[in-house]
């Protein structure tokens, strides 16, 4: 068993033998978070209070164990509030979305699931609990660990608990650009929660990103294209260029060959604003309109992108 010198990272990078126990084994699968019952069946009251009292193993709540003395990371901290909240709880929302590998949405905050008749236990702060009287076996992971919720369900309540319609719009975007879902998978979540929040705002937002729209600001032009009665583009659209590259079009008006690109925040770094470039020189080069817009003009400059966007449909044929 391992000792409690080594940091959290180093136990987490290190694989027990051929030859290791039982408890090694579902130390390295719980990031080296055991509850008390567990340590139970391994050992006698005796030999976990003398671990505890020489520092080996840390006691991190009430009958939840540390089984080093380092310091504790994320994984750690959603073991502990799963353990702590006993065999019926699952990770959820932005918790289950982050260990399914989502990116770009940290936080300490430990979001967990429980059926809506669950008596709760006491839990570590940081934990937030949500309540629910469907929870389908389709909805949870059934192999693997930490229990938690499938990356579809996981999005749906991440945008259903999100303090914002656009946290809410934003964090589904990420799920499809991530790959994490894909299609209707979201929609067939959705058809299992009638009564969900947000949920019309879930379903539109889904379909669109399923469609190609990955950004919030791809999102948030569509709209905006939209409530002007400009005709509905294409998004994500694969072209070749001259090479026989593979491009990918942010926004394509195929019809009149009109292109848009919307500018995000990983425009300031060099290399993808340079690759970027290149591929709307090799527009313009094809004789193709190419448009380019910051996303926070599609949110604060709407008119004048309107205005621009009309204007050079209009040259390209649009009858508007």
């Amino acid at each position: 068993m391992w000792g409690g010198r080594e940091s959290a990272g180093e136990l987490a990078r290190a694989l027990p033998g051929d030859d290791a126990d039982e408890l090694t084994w579902l130390l390295f699968h719980q990031e080296y978070v055991l509850s008390l019952g567990q340590a139970r069946r391994f050992l006698s009251e005796k030999a976990i209070r003398h671990r505890a009292s020489t520092g080996r193993w840390r006691q991190v709540h009430r009958g939840i164990y540390v089984t080093h003395n380092g310091p504790v990371n994320h994984a750690q901290l959603r073991w502990i509030a799963v353990l702590a909240a006993g065999s019926a709880a699952v990770l959820a929302g932005l918790s289950a979305a982050q260990a399914w590998g989502l990116r770009g949405y940290g936080t300490r905050l430990i979001h967990l699931l429980l059926p809506a008749r669950h008596q709760a236990r006491s839990l570590p702060q940081g934990v937030r609990v949500h309540r629910t009287s469907v929870l389908p076996d389709k909805d949870v992971l059934t192999v693997g660990q930490p229990p938690r919720t499938m990356p579809a369900r996981s999005l749906v309540d991440a945008a259903q608990w999100a303090p914002t319609d656009e946290e809410a719009r934003a964090v589904i975007a990420a799920g499809f650009q991530q790959r994490l879902v894909r299609g209707d998978d979201l929609h067939r979540v959705l058809d299992r929660l009638p009564r969900a929040r947000r949920r019309d705002l879930i379903r539109v937002t889904a379909s669109d990103a399923a469609g190609g729209a990955h950004s919030l600001a791809e999102l948030d032009f569509l709209s905006l294209v939209r409530r002007a009665g400009l005709p509905e583009p294409s998004r994500q659209v694969v072209r070749r260029d001259a090479t026989g590259r593979r491009r990918y079009l942010d926004v394509w008006f195929e019809q009149w060959r009109v292109h848009v690109e919307i500018d995000g925040g990983q425009h300031l770094d060099p290399r993808t604003a340079w690759a970027d470039m290149q591929r709307q020189n090799e527009l313009w080069a094809n004789g193709d309109p190419v448009l380019r817009f910051p996303a926070w003009a599609v949110r604060h400059d709407a008119e004048r992108v309107l205005a621009q966007l009309r204007a050079t449909l209009r040259s390209a044929g649009w009858p508007g």
